[in-house]
């Protein structure tokens, strides 16, 4: 059942981005995609991390020989193409590894956070009926559910420490419209929600990104997401896809700026990727630190959220020369677009568009009534048509079939599109702007508000480096709308009527917070997003939105 492939071969060492497309254009799973390198460029780095305190790099070569070995020690295990492998581990040359050796059997990776809570782990491995769980050699999960296999793997291999269950093997092909992985994401439900993406599928991002030219060959591009969030699979397809290195970025360097800085500076990082939230302590503590960047990073590519205007800003003058790109989208297509920010940002610029759907993609506005929406600034959903789109949600019809419509354009033709819950409007070229999550519309006494429109004018007023706004209940009372801010450096508190004045001037009355608290920072989850349930429980009172 094997079929890891040997790349030890010496060719040219340096190839241009177009002998890598015509290479790309041939293969059809995700392993042999990002390997690439490894018969075009074997001796370039592949990863380059952090270790014992220094930076050390594995080549092309050397990374696909270890997933050939990993794989061989997989292959023993007996088990079948779409079997599920839960992978537990930040973001390491290891992780990647163990990713594209199980990708090159046909399994189906569930990555997972070591920070993941047990329940939540043992919830994920009952409902996919996972057949093993990997870890680090060093991780520190101990109570792995039955009956789950057990492995760890390192630089000197897999070590099998409980077998799975024995299992048939059925299958002799992989194909590309496989499960290559599958993404959990929190549910509306309370229960995690498991995005299952097909070879063909990320295979089919993997190529519209590219398209961009967003890295060279020789670029060094840092992650800083975590692996079981699907914006670390863009960063290793956009390095390794472009015959670039991939930088990890040590989860616990970004809580600290200096250290974080000071790893770009060490790692030679010339691109940055990560959710805006990244950047908000660098910008406060260590803007001397980034600017002695300006030479080195020529790149940032941003995706998750919306990223502040002026903290947009500061980052531009921090970094003059570096290509800022705003990606789009959500775990079902990995993203949907990638638009570059006018450099530098007009003063008066309010809104950062999403532009277009990437080459191979196409995003639709259709309104409450199914029809498409085409004149501009009329607010319709986007429906995405694409290639990329994932297979469904794990074990979830329903949801599936909620998501995954029919063409309205086109119902009749068997076609199915991605309804993302995503609005938007249309400028006047025809550029998209996004204006919020149609499930984070909220009712203030009876007008429907969308939150990340008021988050957007409270981030405006001066003195305001962050905000999240929400809807607070109170008991015998309506329900409040709130907003969560976080002050500048230096500056000492907010006066909450000037700050009623100045979002009355943008703004109608009802959507005007009514209370302004002030903290710190803003509590984040595990993806670097907004934490709204964290923000409710610090009022101690439940969220709506």
């Amino acid at each position: 059942m094997w079929v890891g492939r040997a790349y030890g071969r010496r060719y040219a060492p340096a190839m241009s981005r177009e002998i890598f497309a015509r290479t790309h254009a041939s293969v059809e799973t995700l392993h042999e995609f990002l390997l690439a390198g490894a018969r075009l460029t074997p001796d370039k780095p592949a990863v380059i991390q952090a270790v014992g305190g220094e930076t050390g790099s594995l080549s092309y070569r050397q990374l696909a020989q270890r997933v050939d070995g990993y794989a061989a020690t997989l292959d023993e295990l007996g088990l079948d193409i779409g079997d599920r492998v839960v992978l537990e581990s930040d973001t390491s040359a290891t992780a990647i590894a163990t990713f594209l050796a199980c990708s090159s059997l046909g399994l189906t990776v569930v990555p997972v956070s070591p920070e993941t809570p047990a329940q939540r782990l043992a919830l994920i491995a009952e409902s996919t009926e996972a057949a093993l769980h990997l870890q680090t050699v060093d991780g520190r999960r101990e109570a792995v559910p039955t009956p789950l296999g057990t492995g760890r793997f390192g630089t000197d291999g897999i070590q099998v420490e409980r077998a799975p269950a024995p299992r048939s093997r059925h299958r002799r092909e992989l194909v590309p419209t496989d499960p290559a992985y599958m993404i959990f994401t929190s549910g509306t439900t309370g229960r995690p929600k498991g995005v299952v993406m097909s070879h063909r599928g990320v295979l089919a991002f993997f190529r519209g990104m590219l398209r961009h030219g967003i890295v060279s060959a020789e670029d060094r591009v840092a992650t800083t997401s975590p692996l079981q969030f699907d914006f670390s699979l863009l960063d290793i397809g956009l390095a390794l896809g472009s015959g670039a290195a991939v930088v990890p970025v040590p989860r616990s360097l970004l809580r600290w700026p200096r250290r974080f800085v000071q790893f770009l500076t060490d790692s030679g990082t010339t691109q940055v990727n990560g959710v805006p939230s990244i950047w908000r302590g660098v910008l406060r503590h260590e803007q001397a630190g980034l600017a002695a960047l300006g030479e080195q990073i020529r790149g940032v590519l941003y995706s998750g959220e919306n990223f502040p205007l002026p903290e947009l800003r500061q980052l531009q003058r921090a970094l003059p020369r570096a290509r800022v790109v705003n990606c789009f989208g959500s775990s079902e297509s990995i993203a949907a677009s990638f638009t570059d920010v006018p450099n530098p940002l007009p003063e008066d610029a309010d809104r950062i568009s999403i532009g277009h759907a990437h080459p191979g993609a196409e995003m639709l506005l259709i309104d409450e009534d199914g029809r498409p929406v085409d004149e501009p600034g009329v607010v319709g959903q986007i429906h995405l048509r694409s290639a990329a789109l994932f297979n469904g949600y794990w074990n979830d019809p329903q949801a599936t079939a909620a998501a995954l419509v029919p063409d309205p354009l086109n119902p009749a033709a068997g076609q199915v599109v991605f309804r993302t819950g995503d609005l938007a409007y249309r400028g006047e070229g025809g550029e998209l702007y996004f204006t919020g999550r149609a499930d984070s519309l909220v009712k203030v006494r009876g007008n429907r508000v969308e939150l990340g429109e008021v988050e957007r004018r409270v981030r405006e007023f001066p003195g305001i480096a962050g905000a999240a706004a929400l809807m607070l209940s109170q008991a015998g009372k309506d329900p409040v709308l709130a907003t969560f801010v976080v002050l500048d450096a230096g500056v000492d508190g907010v006066e909450e009527m000037e700050l009623g004045a100045f979002c009355l001037e943008a703004l109608p009355d009802y959507m005007v917070p009514q209370q302004v608290r002030v903290l710190d920072e803003l509590p984040v989850n595990a993806n670097g997003k907004i934490d709204r349930r964290a923000l409710a429980r610090r009022a101690g009172e439940p969220a709506q939105g």
